[in-house]
C-alpha cells in the first residue's frame, strides 16, 4: 500500500491542509531570527535596521512583517531563538563527560575561553548587547535578555551547587550568586573584547575567573 497517497502522510495519517507551506513559513521565521542574531551583535539593537535583517536573511519586508510586528517583536523573539540555540550548543560540549562537578564547572569555564574564536561580533553576546542598550527603554527586551541570561547561569548553578556540597560544604556563598558572577566577568569581558578589537583581552578575563573559582573550592592557594 502507498503511504504517500494523496490526502495522508507517511505514517498513514490524514495530512495537514498547507504542511509544505507551513515549512516554507518556519524556515524563513529561523533564516530572519539567524540574521537578527549576526546583525545586532555586529551593528547594535539601535542602528539595526529592519532592512538589514532583511537583506541578510534574503528575504523581503513582506515576508519580516508576515511574521513579526515590528523590530521590537523580532528582538524577543531573537533572545528567546539564541537561547534556544546556545543552550542546544552547551548542551553538546565535552565538560560534561566529567564526573566531578567541579571539573565540569572549570571545564565550562575553559570552553568559554576556548570558543572565543573569529571576530568579535562572532564570539559575543546578543542578549548582552541588546539589554545594555534597551534595559530601561525596552522592558520586553530586556526580560527576553534576563531569561536567557538566568537560564543559562541556572543550569550552570547545578553543577555550583553539585561542587559546592562535594569540595566546599561550609562555604557561605549560594551556587546561585556564583553562577550570576560568571555570566557577570563573561558579559564584561565581551564588553572588553569590542573596546579593543579582539578576544585576547576577553580571554585574560575569562581566566582570572577560573583561578577565582579554583580558589574559591581549594584548588589552587591565593
Amino acid at each position: 500500500m502507498d503511504s504517500d497517497r494523496q490526502g495522508q502522510g507517511t505514517d498513514g495519517s490524514a495530512a495537514k491542509p498547507g504542511g509544505k507551506a507551513a515549512t516554507r513559513s518556519q524556515a524563513s521565521r529561523i533564516r530572519i531570527l539567524d540574521a537578527a542574531l549576526t546583525v545586532i551583535r555586529t551593528r547594535g539593537y539601535s542602528a539595526t535596521r529592519v532592512e538589514d535583517i532583511c537583506e541578510a536573511a534574503g528575504l523581503t519586508k513582506g515576508a519580516f512583517f508576515h511574521h513579526f510586528r515590528s523590530k521590537e517583536e523580532l528582538a524577543v523573539a531573537a533572545a528567546d531563538h539564541w537561547a534556544t540555540t546556545t543552550d542546544g550548543f552547551f548542551a553538546r560540549a565535552p565538560y560534561h563527560a566529567l564526573e566531578d562537578p567541579l571539573d565540569r564547572l572549570l571545564g565550562y569555564i575553559d570552553f568559554r575561553r576556548e570558543i572565543l574564536a573569529g571576530e568579535v561580533p562572532e564570539f559575543t553576546c546578543l542578549v548582552g548587547t541588546m539589554v545594555q542598550e534597551v534595559y530601561e527603554t525596552v522592558p520586553a527586551i530586556r526580560e527576553a535578555c534576563d531569561r536567557s541570561i538566568t537560564g543559562h547561569a541556572a543550569e550552570l548553578e547545578k553543577d555550583i551547587e553539585a561542587a559546592r556540597q562535594l569540595h566546599a560544604p561550609e562555604a557561605t556563598w549560594s551556587s546561585e550568586s556564583l553562577a550570576l558572577h560568571t555570566q557577570a566577568v563573561i558579559q564584561g569581558s565581551f564588553i572588553l573584547a569590542k573596546a579593543r578589537m579582539g578576544a585576547e583581552v576577553a580571554a585574560q578575563s575569562i581566566g582570572h575567573l577560573k583561578t577565582y573559582v579554583e580558589m574559591l573550592f581549594g584548588r589552587r592557594n591565593p
